[in-house]
């Protein structure tokens, strides 16, 4: 047993040098865009190649937004299953020699019962008269929590049986690593979802904000860059990084002007049951109705201006923007964290010039939990329009049970007069 307890020990102090090798990602960079930089240097190859790929990605972006919310919630979940898969497979890489039972089908297990307990949710708290109408979704909505658990009980318990001795630390090691990896990509991705019913303008800012704090932190480290700003990214400069901030609290600025403008973007994400569809039209908040404001004393003798128009949503663009620029770049810090942990440049080979999916996402999920918080805490209220939904699936009993309580707080409060009827 002392001999046991001490091997244990040893392997708890072995160095990042033991980890094996992960198998380098092979370039996946179309040879016609190889040809056409042939002549270039590496620096600059790389450059065209990221540049590319970048407006290749915006545009479908772009496209995607047009198609509407549905495929943008199609669009997170994709990147949910590729991140997943991305991370997942480093494991399997890594582990791999030793022969480990069903570690891969359990991995995917688990991501199917985290997601039908999370879209769930959504379902039964934005779809409730859909649900109201399929008497086979009331008993799954009505019952989910405990079908959601069965589920989970049964990957845990095939877990357990899968257990081989030798191995058993080197297995635990692997279902936390499945965990963590569903706690980092599932759960965000769904406050992702969660953001958009608020608006998509709570999706696209914070989102837009990050990819453009990416883009020009690029450009000026990659012109301006002279001083290292952190160890674990060797390529990230203090010039890219201050210049990162300042462009995207402009860009965050004047974006958020622009969407607020549109009933489109600043409306909450309702499904309407009567059409099948997601719609998007409101009375837009006093977040987005233009007011006037007093110019701070001293910025009046810079801008020559008094007073100032601007939509309340563009003074909480600053604080998403700055979270993006100063506090998202971590997400990136502690990705290359877990790649240097693991030997290797990028996560996959997935876009050319850029890495896999979860190299340019590594921010994103950390930009999505704060968003989340941030409406909670500072934006969200009784919502009228879902509680209204939940009092239409009750029993009749229990809908006029509520009526009479609330017309009785009425009467109390003045609002009502004691001898009205209904």
């Amino acid at each position: 047993e002392i001999d046991l307890e001490e091997r244990l020990c040893e392997l708890d102090l072995r160095s990042d040098s033991d980890v094996p090798d992960v198998p380098p990602p092979t370039d996946s960079t179309p040879e016609i865009l190889k040809r056409a930089l042939s002549g270039l240097s590496a620096r600059w190859k790389n450059w065209w190649i990221r540049g590319i790929l970048t407006l290749a990605m915006i545009s479908g972006f772009f496209l995607i937004i047009y198609l509407g919310s549905f495929m943008l919630m199609l669009l997170v979940l994709s990147i949910q299953v590729k991140c997943y898969h991305e991370i997942i497979t480093i494991g399997y890489r890594v582990y791999h020699s030793y022969d480990l039972p069903w570690f891969r089908s359990l991995s995917w297990y688990f991501l199917l019962c985290v997601n039908y307990f999370f879209y769930g949710e959504t379902v039964a708290d934005y779809f409730a008269t859909f649900v109201q109408r399929r008497e086979q979704l009331q008993f799954l909505i009505r019952y989910h929590r405990f079908i959601s658990f069965a589920l989970y009980l049964t990957g845990f318990c095939m877990f357990v049986l899968s257990l081989v001795k030798k191995h058993y630390r080197l297995q635990f090691y692997m279902f936390a690593w499945t965990h963590v990896t569903l706690l980092i990509t599932v759960t965000q991705s769904h406050l992702v979802i969660q953001n958009l019913f608020e608006g998509m303008i709570w999706f696209l800012v914070p989102i837009s904000s990050v990819i453009c704090n990416d883009i020009t932190a690029y450009i000026f480290g990659f012109f301006f860059g002279r001083t290292p700003l952190i160890k674990l990214s060797p390529k990230k400069t203090w010039e890219g990084f201050i210049g990162g901030f300042f462009s995207t609290v402009v860009f965050g600025f004047i974006f958020s002007y622009f969407l607020a403008q549109h009933q489109y973007f600043v409306c909450p994400v309702e499904y309407n049951s009567e059409t099948n569809r997601f719609v998007t039209e409101c009375e837009p908040s006093e977040l987005f109705e233009m007011k006037k404001y007093s110019v701070p004393p001293l910025l009046q003798a810079v801008l020559g201006w008094e007073t100032v128009n601007m939509y309340p949503f563009q003074m909480h663009s600053f604080a998403l923007s700055t979270f993006a620029s100063l506090i998202g770049p971590f997400g990136g810090f502690f990705a290359s964290g877990f790649k240097r942990a693991f030997k290797i440049k990028d996560f996959a080979d997935t876009i050319p010039g850029h890495g896999g999916i979860m190299d340019r996402f590594d921010c994103q999920y950390l930009m999505a939990t704060f968003v989340h918080v941030y409406i909670t805490s500072f934006i969200r209220g009784p919502n009228p329009s879902k509680l209204l939904k939940q009092l239409l699936i009750l029993q009749p009993e229990q809908q006029l049970s509520v009526y009479k309580t609330l017309k009785s707080h009425l009467v109390e409060k003045g609002i009502l007069q004691p001898s009205l009827r209904g």
